[in-house]
């Protein structure tokens, strides 16, 4: 196999670079990082490490997945699909084994790219992609409760009904502070004007005023207050600093986790989760930002291996997975981005914020960031097709909602699994459903001759309908015509059950003649030796000369 050359978009880009090109860049740098600032320390506490992590992620997953990757316009960082995942590995297997696991994961997605693997990702059913994107928007929700309504929990478990419990169990320690703050925080990010939903040429001065308005994000300004709101009223909340001691003001410092193969053998899953849903989210916020921008299309081979090399690097400095994040790439494309330096500059951004501004954030409450992952989760999740469900078939809500439930209830793992081999299943009963055996009557077959036409293909999981058409002759047949015209293909399950049909056929004295067999089929079953078996002479080339074969002989002898 050709390995995929590995040519990232900037270099591209770079080529006749303008500098109003640079000025529109700048800009909706400058805009995403401001965006990304709250996301990247709500993600990070939320998943169960220090809100620094989310922060060094952001600035160095962010900065190698727009100086590497293959779009011209997607922005990388933490993701809210990982916090759940996070979580859970954090809980299950600890954090160095967390950062042992994105870096494997980081080198499968670098391979799937150098394998041309991109496009697979694209072959997973969208009921699957839905029922574990609104999966994880449940639990994300659910996660944010216990700050939310400021509950006195050390730490929250990863199981869904332990989590309903324990909240439960700590209910008597709501603090009304903390469930005001929230709400406020999280209805002033609803209700504040967002770039990626304005209309593209305002045309009213509340249109230019509101579009004003929207080039501050309302997660910043929420944050913002809330922070000044805690530190100038000393309100009795849990923040950053009293949970954290605070963010470094200080640039991430190299530090290898370690390693050893034993304990790799145990974080199979875990790293295979990681590189699927990295995949899966960055290839489909790419394919958004592709309908959305002008700019060319995106190379996915080229992104995974971006994700890759930034889910390998990151970790090193502390950083969690990272992936494609669709609200930032939209916010980014709004905001006029033109190339990859737009997300380089958003990287940049972030950092200087860390190296000015870091103690600030030792009063940011921690209520105020479960609104804003209240708002992440609710627009993560695609409610509505809950209520469309009755409009599509079984198998589709079959599918979306046993992902659904397996997300919530077990992990993303078990339900990507159980959600893949359900739409095989559905597949595989639709494809057999559509092969049919019909029988034909044709005037002028000679006496004794049975005509039958195939549709469709002869896989696997049709071949009882020709198991079963030796039992359907009567008993005056002498001749068995298949007429495979609209047979367009055949398995070598397929292939096993004709030759079956044949021995029975032979046993009952009864000839079989295939005619009009498309070329894939009649080259299985060159390769299988099947047409020396039956005998070239049984293979005629249409249902005329078929017919006229089987009226030169009797029943199982050949013609001179």
């Amino acid at each position: 196999m050709k390995l995929h050359p590995f040519r990232p978009r900037l270099v591209d880009a770079l080529k006749g670079y303008s500098k109003r090109q640079f000025a529109a860049d700048l800009g909706a740098g400058l805009t995403v990082g401001i965006v990304a600032l709250p996301l990247a320390l709500a993600f990070a506490i939320a998943s169960g490490v220090k809100p620094e992590q989310g922060l060094f992620t952001a600035i160095i997953a962010g900065f190698l997945i727009s100086a590497l990757g293959g779009s011209s316009v997607q922005i990388g960082g933490p993701a809210g699909a990982f916090i759940v995942i996070v979580y859970g590995i954090v809980e299950r297997y600890g954090l160095a084994n967390l950062l042992i696991a994105t870096s494997l994961a980081g080198v499968l997605l670098m391979l799937m790219g150098l394998l041309r693997l991109g496009a697979l990702v694209r072959y997973i059913p969208v009921s699957i992609v839905i029922g574990f994107t609104n999966g994880i928007a449940v639990l994300i929700g659910l996660s944010q409760l216990k700050d939310l309504l400021g509950l006195r929990i050390d730490k929250l478990p990863a199981d869904f009904f332990t989590q309903i419990g324990v909240l439960a169990q700590h209910l008597y320690t709501f603090n009304p502070w903390a469930l005001l703050m929230g709400t406020a925080c999280l209805a002033l990010v609803v209700l504040w004007p967002k770039s990626y939903v304005m209309p593209t040429a305002p045309v009213t001065a509340r249109d230019k005023a509101r579009r004003l308005m929207s080039h501050l994000p309302g997660t910043i300004v929420a944050l913002a207050l809330a922070t000044l709101a805690t530190a100038l009223l000393d309100l009795p909340l849990e923040t950053i600093g009293s949970k954290f001691g605070g963010i470094p003001q200080a640039l991430p410092a190299l530090a290898l986790p370690e390693f050893s193969w034993e304990g790799a053998k145990h974080l199979f899953i875990p790293t295979l989760t990681i590189a699927l849903l990295g995949a899966i989210e960055s290839l489909l916020c790419a394919r958004v930002a592709d309908n959305l921008s002008p700019q060319p299309r995106h190379d996915p081979n080229q992104e995974l291996m971006a994700q890759g090399a930034a889910n390998f690097i990151t970790p090193f400095f502390g950083g969690i997975p990272a992936t494609g994040t669709i609200a930032r790439t939209v916010t980014n494309v709004r905001a006029g981005a033109t190339s990859p330096v737009a997300g380089l500059v958003h990287a940049l951004t972030i950092l200087l914020v860390v190296l000015v501004a870091a103690p600030l954030a030792e009063h940011v409450p921690l209520a105020a960031l479960a609104g804003i992952l209240l708002f992440v989760a609710w627009n993560m999740g695609e409610w509505r097709e809950f209520v469309r469900l009755r409009r599509f078939n079984l198998p589709y809500r079959t599918i979306l909602l046993g992902t659904f439930f397996m997300t919530v209830v077990f992990d993303l793992t078990v339900a990507m699994e159980v959600g893949l081999v359900l739409a095989c299943v559905f597949f595989i009963y639709r494809m057999s459903s559509l092969f049919s055996v019909e029988a034909v009557t044709v005037l002028t077959a000679p006496p004794g001759v049975r005509v039958f036409r195939l549709y469709g293909t002869l896989f696997f999981a049709a071949v009882a309908k020709i198991e079963t058409l030796a039992e359907q002759l009567p008993a005056e047949v002498e001749t068995v015509l298949l007429d495979a015209h609209l047979m367009v293909s055949m398995d070598s399950s397929g292939l096993d059950a004709l030759e079956q049909l044949h021995r029975t056929l032979q046993r009952r004295h009864i000839r079989l003649l295939i005619c009009n067999l498309n070329e894939q089929p009649r080259g299985l079953m060159q390769r299988g030796g099947f047409d020396l078996h039956i005998g070239p002479e049984n293979l005629p080339a249409s249902l005329e000369e078929g017919l006229a074969l089987a009226g030169t002989v009797k029943s199982g002898l050949k013609p001179d």
